[in-house]
């Protein structure tokens, strides 16, 4: 097992591992334990009661989060030319089609998101062996394959994440910066969890959400009781 540096164990001496804390509890000490020397992402990790080898118990979507992700989301389009204003005028980073697909086929990952359409998905499709393993593969389910590509780029730059579990049962996701003030965090990490509770297949029995965690880049991890999650 790797050895624990002296900030973490002197982060780990700051809270009780065993408790569950509501979810302004846990931001106030993600805040409080966090020991990078730049702005870190705030996690939130979600171990959900489904077997996602299964379809119909397969959690994944999209969801805006109200404060955004205080990450710069570079997008990329790829579209017919007749689409090209609109992608460029909704502040898309890259738009075109065939020059992009060999761009990527040589190895060119420089994106967060990738927007496109049904018309030009078998272009598309043949980037999935690049695309798929980054999570940056469209799918209609996220909103990423339209035609009102404008629309995309606006949500995707308004703070729009995909989220997907895991083979694991779990979902991962950034949710804030560190440098945002307690209630801008925990509403979006509210919104997050919400948008997840609300998708529980009707396939999955027993207990749906299992543990959430709420962590900083290279922070510990803090449990939090799912049900100081407010349902909205």
């Amino acid at each position: 097992m790797a050895k624990l540096s002296k900030k973490h164990k002197e982060a780990l001496a700051k809270f009780d591992k065993e408790h569950l804390y509501s979810l302004t509890e846990a931001v106030e000490l993600v805040k409080n334990i966090s020991y990078t020397k730049f702005d870190a992402s705030v996690d939130v990790n979600v171990r959900l009661g489904v077997d996602p080898r299964k379809a119909n118990q397969m959690v994944r979507g999209s969801v805006t989060l109200p404060h955004g992700t205080g990450k710069k989301i570079r997008v990329l389009v790829l579209c017919t030319p007749d689409k090209e204003e609109e992608a460029k005028a909704a502040g898309a980073d890259h738009v075109g089609l065939d020059d992009y697909v060999q761009k990527i086929k040589d190895g060119w990952t420089d994106i967060d998101v990738v927007i496109t359409m049904p018309s030009v998905m078998a272009k598309v499709g043949a980037l999935g062996r690049i695309l798929g393993p980054r999570g940056l593969m469209p799918n209609p389910k996220t909103g990423t394959v339209t035609m009102e590509v404008g629309k995309a780029v606006n949500a995707a730059k308004a703070g729009k994440i995909d989220f997907k579990v895991d083979k694991y049962g779990i979902i991962h996701s950034a949710v804030a910066k560190l440098s945002f003030n307690n209630d801008q965090i925990v509403e979006n990490a509210q919104e997050l969890l919400n948008t997840i509770i609300k998708m529980k297949p009707s396939s999955a029995k027993g207990t749906y959400v299992k543990s959430i965690y709420l962590s900083s880049t290279m922070s510990p991890g803090i449990l939090v009781e799912p049900k100081s999650i407010t349902t909205a």
